[in-house]
């Protein structure tokens, strides 16, 4: 796609969600970068006067913590997140309501934590809430609640959190700000490596291949999270970038002025996903237990001539203990898994469903996301 072209479809995006990681909000000694944090307000302000809708995914409350808490007596690193993070937190928001009031604007926040994501209840209950904000002009500044989230059950980092915000809301662009200019071929700090401008649907890249797999300084996550997080939300319609925030004005010069900055375009997929597969899409990681198929079933499901549930006869083995309407991975005859779903049953009432004709759906087509 031509850059004018694609200018006109940034033009008529109205709803966008706008992740900023650990590395653009912190300064290299690990503190927060309050004149960073300003310019970003700044142009988001632009945007909302523009008329778009605006949620911003932010990271910055441990190194906002770590600001104010220099101090501190040594920690061991769970202490040390708790701490910062419950200081960082306050200070954080706080900074985030100054700078926006400066503009006549509010924000409000939203503190998250996984296990609110696992439930259909709780999702629909998180998302009124941040609707509520949006039609009242009052702008969502979205974090995890680090001070209790130190377990298994945290994100890998705000990357996942803002896919998953972004579908949730529909958004109808997710851009991820990072300290670098978007996804390279090879290793960014090469000279020959070279920034992919633009991701197509279904095209074929390994992202362990091109993909850096060192960790971000400050954040838990890195580019191969950016990456998969990217291709799934495009995957469900949604538009993803992945762009340098500490580039001057880089939200309003790619959104607003139409001017050539560098950034990773994931383009949208043209298809229409239900709310209800959007949170199933994302809720692999709250799945408690697994269902194999046989290869039939396999091809059945993958077959793009017409939608299909997964039948009880199609199953040869349940693992996990799981109850009625829990989230389930659906594994490949080769061990893959290539999909999630909610399940008709509960792991006992399955396992004796195995191989069974006649019976109703393990998994009905409406509750399945496959991942191919």
């Amino acid at each position: 796609m031509g850059y004018e072209a694609l200018h006109k479809v940034m033009n008529n995006y109205k709803r966008i969600a706008i992740k900023i990681g650990s590395n653009v909000l912190a300064r290299r000694d690990g503190t927060l970068d309050i004149t960073r944090m300003s310019a970003i307000v700044d142009q988001v302000a632009e945007l909302r006067r523009s008329g778009k809708e605006v949620v911003i995914i932010t990271s910055g409350a441990v190194a906002s913590g770590r600001s104010e808490m220099k101090d501190t007596p040594r920690l061991d690193a769970v202490s040390a997140r708790q701490l910062f993070s419950a200081v960082g937190q306050a200070k954080l928001i706080n900074r985030y309501y100054e700078f926006f009031r400066d503009h006549g604007m509010v924000c409000g926040q939203v503190l998250t934590m996984k296990e609110n994501f696992s439930t259909r209840l709780h999702y629909l209950n998180q998302k009124h809430c941040m609707e509520v904000m949006l039609d009242n002009g009052v702008i969502p500044i979205v974090n995890e609640n680090d001070t209790v989230s130190v377990t298994e059950l945290m994100f890998t980092d705000n990357d996942e959190l803002s896919g998953l915000i972004a579908t949730m809301m529909d958004m109808d662009v997710l851009i991820i700000l990072s300290n670098i200019d978007g996804v390279y071929d090879g290793d960014p700090s090469l000279p020959e490596s070279k920034l992919i401008s633009e991701v197509l649907p279904d095209e074929a890249l390994d992202a362990e291949t091109i993909v850096a797999r060192g960790k971000s300084q400050f954040g838990r996550g890195g580019m191969g999270t950016k990456f998969r997080i990217a291709r799934k939300v495009a995957d469900e319609g949604i538009a993803v970038m992945i762009a340098n925030g500490k580039r001057e004005n880089v939200l309003t010069d790619i959104l607003l002025a139409g001017k050539e900055v560098p950034h990773t375009t994931f383009v949208a997929q043209r298809r229409t996903v239900s709310s209800v597969k959007k949170w199933i899409a994302h809720s692999d990681g709250f799945a408690k237990g697994e269902i194999h198929i046989n290869q039939g079933a396999y091809v059945a499901l993958t077959s793009t001539a017409q939608a299909s549930s997964l039948l009880a006869v199609g199953v040869t083995r349940v693992d996990g203990e799981f109850e009625k309407d829990d989230i389930v991975k659906i594994v490949a005859p080769d061990g893959r898994v290539f999909a999630v779903g909610r399940t008709a049953y509960d792991s006992e009432e399955a396992r004796k469903l195995i191989g069974v004709q006649g019976a109703k759906p393990i998994v009905h087509y409406n509750y399945l996301f496959i991942d191919q």
